[in-house]
C-alpha cells in the first residue's frame, strides 16, 4: 500500500516535468560519455592473459615501483 504510493508519487512527478525531463536527459547523455565513451580511451585494459599471467604481471609491476 505504502509504496505503491510512493511509486505513484514518483510516476506523477515525473510525468508532469516540463524542463526536469530536458534535465534528465542532460544527465544521462553525460553519465553514458563518462562510462562508455571515456572507459575505451581513457581506461584500456592493461592485464592481458588467463589469471595465472595477470597475477604475475600484477607482482612484477608491484614490485618494480617498490624498489626500482
Amino acid at each position: 500500500m505504502l509504496l505503491g504510493r510512493i511509486v505513484r508519487f514518483y510516476a506523477d512527478g515525473f510525468r508532469r516535468m516540463t524542463l526536469g525531463r530536458t534535465l534528465w536527459c542532460i544527465i544521462l547523455i553525460k553519465l553514458f560519455i563518462m562510462f562508455a565513451v571515456l572507459k575505451v580511451f581513457f581506461f584500456p585494459a592493461y592485464l592481458q592473459g588467463d589469471e595465472q599471467e595477470k597475477q604475475q604481471q600484477v607482482s612484477a609491476e608491484l614490485t618494480e615501483r617498490i624498489a626500482p
